[in-house]
């Protein structure tokens, strides 16, 4: 499953990843870091394009094709600072791909999208509409996949990522395309394990 397929990493650049609660006593920020290096780097056995990333806070940057050398230019032009507007860079992601699968320029196992957050997004509801809207216009669960990682402890956002996980069927999804991996399920693996791990789902 691997191969053929796209990925895109969505990066929270909000100012609460700047905070130190990760192994070592580094930042949320530089776990980030470290960790899109390694997915970067497993990537470019499968696909050596890249993967596309977004940073977001307030607003979102894309950069495409990024391999892993890119990585460290990408984290030197950002800094965490502002609010979690997680439904636009979310619907932008989505977006892209539906338009590429509708100009027959998407992998044949369609695209994993990788979302690293660590607080509840401004607004919830966006995020779930945006999400429940883009699994009405696949035709195959496996084929759109968002994978939610939590980096840090905040309750709230846990919760809520759990409802992502679980409940948006209900809601309306046409397919469950949502997975969750919170701090607590990642027990003693790095965010990097995790990512990868994600993946490899």
């Amino acid at each position: 499953m691997l191969e053929n397929r796209d990925y895109t990493l969505i990066i929270d650049k909000s100012g609460s990843m700047a905070t130190q609660d990760q192994k070592g006593g580094r930042t949320r920020w530089l776990a980030a870091q470290e960790s899109t290096l390694a997915l970067a780097s497993k990537c470019e056995q499968f696909d050596p394009d890249g993967i596309t990333i977004y940073v977001f806070s307030g607003k979102f940057k894309r950069y495409e094709n990024v391999t892993s050398s890119k990585v460290s230019q990408i984290f030197r032009e950002n800094d965490p600072s502002g609010t979690t507007d997680l439904a636009s860079v979310l619907k932008h992601a989505t977006d892209d791909y539906l338009q590429r699968k509708a100009a027959g320029q998407t992998k044949p196992n369609g695209e994993t999208i990788l979302v690293v957050t660590d607080g509840e997004p401004d607004d919830r509801k966006a995020v779930m509409r945006v999400i429940i809207e883009a699994s009405r216009r696949i035709d195959r669960d496996e084929e759109l996949a968002i994978s939610f990682i939590q980096v840090g402890t905040d309750q709230q956002a846990t919760r809520f990522l759990k409802v992502l996980d679980d409940e948006l069927q209900s809601a309306g999804a046409k397919f469950d395309i949502c997975d969750t991996i919170t701090m607590e399920d990642m027990e003693d693996l790095s965010l990097s394990e995790v990512l990868l791990n994600a993946i490899n789902d």
